[in-house]
């Protein structure tokens, strides 16, 4: 069976680069644009990943993340987001909260080798 991944983002345009890709690459997408909604998706299917936006309309991505942890404790949960980070910033603080962090300008080539990564343990 496929491996389902969850897309959380506000543009349109990402979400639909994301799913259009990742499905190329053989895996099942879902596409949100707000954490209602994605609280709604893992409910209806769990995910094996959650590719999320830190930015979102109706929320910060970290607190939509730590709502789904809380169901989804052992999902992991990748930033893609246009925020950059300093690096002590990503050691010390996302990397609790987040399994994966990438900036919005990664190539689709290391966005997917980081899915599969985080889908391979």
């Amino acid at each position: 069976m496929k491996k389902y991944i969850l897309v959380v983002d506000d543009e349109a345009d990402i979400r639909d680069l994301l799913a259009q890709y990742l499905t190329s690459n053989g895996y099942r997408v879902t596409t949100v644009a707000t954490a209602v909604e994605a609280a709604q998706a893992v409910k209806q299917e769990r995910p094996d990943l959650v590719i999320s936006d830190l930015q979102l309309e109706d929320s910060d991505g970290l607190d939509m993340i730590a709502h789904l942890k809380e169901t989804l404790p052992d999902t992991p949960m990748m930033l893609l987001t246009g925020v950059l980070f300093d690096s002590d910033v990503i050691q010390n603080t996302l990397s609790k909260i987040v399994s994966c962090y990438l900036p919005k300008t990664s190539s689709l080539s290391e966005v997917l080798a980081n899915v599969q990564r985080l889908l391979a343990r």
